[in-house]
């Protein structure tokens, strides 16, 4: 039986100076909760006697209100439990007794909603978006986290909560935890910043909400990447921007097929270091050509510096921000895909003059980031355990690629082309003409094989197929038999 919260006293009103008697008006308070489902099936009802203290009444009309309520099927009691909510009642999808049934709006006046809100498709969760295993997207080595490490170090601040840290702070976030990604992101990514201009964010989604907020206008053109992260084109799209596709090749963005496009564009969104999906990374001559372009037209650059940290073979590739300087580059990072996903911690960089900007943006939209998270992983990158954890998942990321591929070319040879495998945590295999990776992912989903397709990564007509095959948490003796099943998938074709 499903367990419902419990010690909730429901909103109950009651007047002695009513026509109506109290046992009548707690009855039909109770039975229209019921009928609205505002109280569900299940769900626990307060005792007669902490119903009565509440609303400050004799107890004897509580006793007889639910009394008639266990008699008419809308309360069941339970020795030794309580009484709750009846089970019993009908589930109210549509066939359901009269009076019990939700509103849908469809008989009222109109209902409208913003066309920036419209222009997006119904968010319905394909399976493999939430999948566990192989080849989910997204999903790290959650069991070689360093889970008694960070458990003892949320504890220790759990612990030593002072009062101020339960008030309003600072909207930039903790400025220990901002000197910290500071001292990181120029060590590390060869990123030019001060903690002053760094800004703590959810995650790199909320970052790019913050940077079209604030650097862009309804109707604004952007250059995107094609194909590109459909949740970055999403939230550009709220933005109420118009999406300008530029095609992405081995060297990355195509700075010229941008220029050709839309010269004058307002901005591009960028993921040079390992580009989402194909994982290329933008060459040098590109990143310049792409930072003369934003000087001499005024743009700005969004530079997600997407999974950075994984690269196999040689060594990280410094950011893009690092070589601007000229401050038109956005840059936006996240602790997301190396620690664990629901972790909901990222930052960016702003420019030291948009600082401003970007703050009353940001308190407008939800005035600070929380306080724990941000202690917790100061200490933890303070104290080594971050660096550490990414040279152990590096190897043993770099491990599961190479047998992955090894796999895939052992099964297939020439007919899956293999693309990215050289950084991140997923590498694309392109399918033979003919497949549909979509219908095949849904196939392959029954199995519990979470084939992430290609094609939805593209805004054009012309989509190439294929699989976005995540490895980060499949263990390398289990990459074999998911290889099994994915050819078995293609067979069936």
């Amino acid at each position: 039986m499903k367990k419902v919260a419990t010690g909730f006293v429901p909103i109950i009103a009651v007047s002695r100076k009513a026509a109506k008697p109290l046992q009548r008006q707690i009855y039909d308070a109770y039975r229209a909760a019921i009928v609205g489902r505002n109280l569900r099936g299940g769900q626990q009802i307060p005792s007669t006697r902490a119903l009565a203290s509440e609303l400050r009444i004799s107890r004897i009309p509580v006793l007889n209100a639910y009394a008639q309520l266990l008699a008419e099927g809308y309360f069941e009691s339970r020795v030794g439990a309580g009484t709750f909510v009846s089970t019993s009642l009908p589930n109210r999808n549509g066939s359901a007794a009269s009076g019990l049934r939700e509103s849908s709006g469809t008989s009222s006046r109109p209902r409208p909603v913003s066309r920036r809100a419209a222009a997006l498709p119904d968010f319905k969760a394909p399976p493999w978006i939430y999948g566990w295993g192989a080849f989910s997207v997204g999903q790290v080595a959650f069991d070689h986290f360093p889970l008694q490490v960070w458990s003892n170090l949320v504890a220790r601040h759990s612990r030593r909560v002072e009062p101020h840290n339960l008030h309003f702070s600072d909207p930039m976030g903790s400025i220990d935890f901002r000197e910290t990604i500071a001292t990181y992101l120029r060590t590390v990514r060869g990123v030019s910043c001060e903690a002053k201009q760094i800004l703590v964010v959810s995650g790199s989604q909320q970052a790019l909400e913050l940077s079209a907020r604030v650097l862009l206008d309804p109707g604004n053109q952007i250059w995107v990447e094609e194909p590109g992260y459909r949740l970055s084109r999403n939230s550009l799209l709220m933005a109420g921007c118009q999406l300008i596709p530029v095609p992405v090749d081995d060297e990355g963005l195509d700075v010229n097929a941008g220029i050709q496009q839309c010269h004058h564009a307002r901005a591009a969104y960028v993921t040079p270091s390992h580009q989402f999906p194909l994982g290329s990374t933008m060459s040098a001559s590109r990143r310049f050509q792409l930072l003369e372009w934003a000087q001499s037209s005024g743009a700005w650059i969004i530079e997600d510096d997407y999974d950075s940290e994984y690269r196999y073979g040689n060594m990280p590739i410094a950011s893009l921000q690092g070589l601007d300087r000229n401050s038109r580059v956005i840059y936006i990072g996240t602790f997301s895909k190396t620690l664990f996903p629901s972790l909901r911690l990222g930052y960016m960089v702003v420019p030291p003059d948009l600082v401003p900007r970007f703050l009353a943006v940001r308190h407008a939209m939800d005035i600070y980031p929380p306080y724990l998270h941000q202690a917790v992983l100061t200490d933890f990158i303070r104290q080594g355990h971050f660096s550490r954890h990414v040279r152990r998942t590096r190897l043993l990321y770099s491990d599961r690629r190479s047998k992955l591929v090894d796999e895939i070319h052992s099964r297939f040879g020439s007919r899956l082309p293999v693309l990215g495998s050289q950084a991140g945590m997923h590498l694309v295999v392109m399918l033979p003409k003919g497949c549909r990776d979509t219908e095949l992912a849904m196939a392959a989903a029954k199995d519990k094989l979470w084939l992430w397709p290609l094609s939805p990564s593209y805004s054009g007509r012309n989509a190439r197929q294929g699989f976005i095959l995540g490895f980060a948490s499949v263990p390398q003796a289990q990459i074999p038999d998911a290889v099994r099943r994915l050819e078995k998938v293609l067979a069936s074709t």
